[in-house]
């Protein structure tokens, strides 16, 4: 059986596989591509709308368990975007 995540974005369950893992690291969000990096991590699909959707809620700060304002950023969306490609 393999792992099952929620998307912070939509708020679907999806297999890890399925799904990128963010990581803050000093207050900025990084992308873990490999899911490797210590930490507290968020889970999101590679798309726009899931994007969209976190950066509005702030799901991002409530998932990682951090205080103030965390969102992707352009830049790291379209690396996300890409991934999905």
């Amino acid at each position: 059986m393999r792992p099952v995540r929620t998307c912070v974005g939509c708020r679907q369950r999806a297999n890890r596989t399925d799904l990128l893992r963010i990581v803050a690291d000093s207050n900025k969000l990084e992308i873990d591509f490999l899911g490797v990096k210590p930490s507290r991590g968020a889970w999101i699909h590679a798309n726009s709308g899931c994007i969209e959707k976190a950066n509005e809620r702030g799901a991002f700060a409530r998932a990682l368990r951090l205080r103030g304002s965390l969102t992707i950023t352009q830049e790291q969306a379209e690396k996300i975007m890409a991934k999905n490609e």
